[in-house]
């Protein structure tokens, strides 16, 4: 614990200058007293730092002087914080980045970050879903480090439009690739899997300075999510399936309680709970209510034909087909047939 904070320390004076020790102390979540006892454990190990008294006082390191973290280069440097990198076309900096910060890791700390790969999985892909194809992200990720405009072809349903923008960010939402841009000065979203093909334009591209990649997203999602407009359902199920309704409220506890849960709109609600068949009744809304109902009848009626040709060959010797005789009860080549199986019974 105390390690990974005199890193922090140590980081924190390297990146951010002069730190007075009350901010050492809310940075670190400690009492200033333990920031000066770290302070003297630094430069007990080497590490010149140097304290500057009075109110705009408080520590900075000696001028000139860096960590032992040395030699990344600059695609390596971006490849260490930012993940997945591979899918960004910086796996290899990525690897080479991770080894020289294990080398200039100590014995004790080498070990645990070497564990770490191995006992922690980052897997984006959302479950039974094919996994989006982006061939073009690389390009797209490295006009986005050098500041250069983007000249794309996109997907818009049936046709394949042309697009010149200018490209503020990449988002990684639930396995699938956005890219944020404007285009003749609006903010656009595109989904990266749907770009036909990606050039890089030697301009560079007009990003606006008080930009924020965080703050656009989550404006576009909420913005997203309100336009789809959401329903509740009041509906009957067993208490042990409530947990698997989505953002369910019990209104009226019991075996079968009753719940309001909130869907996309009444195609979203229909489909989710046609699937739970008699297991879930739906109140209210009305309109929802009878259009499963209608679909079960429906179901009903099609099973009940027994008379339907569905096109699949009927088993051998009639429409039942008999369970298949064991081998011990079969007769034998003699003719004499197998003797019947002895009751046992065991204690």
């Amino acid at each position: 614990m105390r390690a990974s904070r005199l890193v922090t320390f140590l980081l924190s004076l390297q990146t951010r200058g002069q730190l007075t020790v009350a901010e050492l102390a809310e940075l670190l979540d400690v009492s200033e007293r333990t920031v000066q006892r770290d302070a003297h454990a630094l430069v007990e190990a080497g590490v010149p730092i140097v304290s500057a008294r009075g109110p705009a006082g408080g520590y900075r390191l000696d001028r000139g002087y860096r960590t032992k973290l040395t030699g990344l280069d600059v695609s390596e440097a971006e490849a260490l914080f930012v993940s997945p990198a591979a899918e960004l076309g910086l796996g290899r900096e990525l690897a080479a980045a991770r080894l020289k910060l294990l080398a200039s890791l100590p014995a004790d700390l080498q070990e645990r970050a070497s564990r770490a790969s191995q006992l922690f999985h980052l897997d984006t892909r959302g479950w039974f879903r094919e996994e989006d194809r982006v061939p073009h992200l690389p390009v797209i990720a490295g006009a986005l480090w050098r500041g250069c405009r983007l000249e794309i072809r996109y997907r818009e349903r049936a046709t394949v439009v042309s697009r010149r923008l200018d490209p503020l960010g990449l988002v990684l939402k639930a396995g699938v690739w956005y890219l944020l841009a404007e285009r003749r000065g609006e903010e656009r979203v595109y989904r990266v899997s749907r770009i036909v093909s990606a050039r890089e334009r030697p301009e560079a591209c007009a990003r606006p300075g008080d930009f924020d990649l965080a703050t656009a997203w989550a404006r576009r999602s909420e913005a997203f999510e309100r336009s789809r407009g959401h329903i509740e359902v009041t509906l009957r199920v067993p208490r042990q399936s409530v947990r698997y309704l989505r953002a369910a409220e019990v209104v009226e506890d019991g075996e079968r309680p009753t719940v309001i849960a909130r869907y996309e709109g009444l195609e979203h609600a229909f489909h989710s709970l046609l699937g739970w068949g008699a297991q879930v009744e739906v109140l209210a809304p009305r309109a929802l209510r009878e259009r499963i109902a209608a679909s079960a009848n429906e179901t009903a009626a099609l099973y009940a034909d027994t008379s339907r040709d569905t096109g699949q060959p009927e088993p051998q010797g009639g429409t039942a087909s008999k369970p298949p005789v064991r081998a011990s009860e079969r007769s034998v080549s003699t003719g004499i047939a197998s003797p019947k199986p002895v009751a046992t019974s065991i204690a």
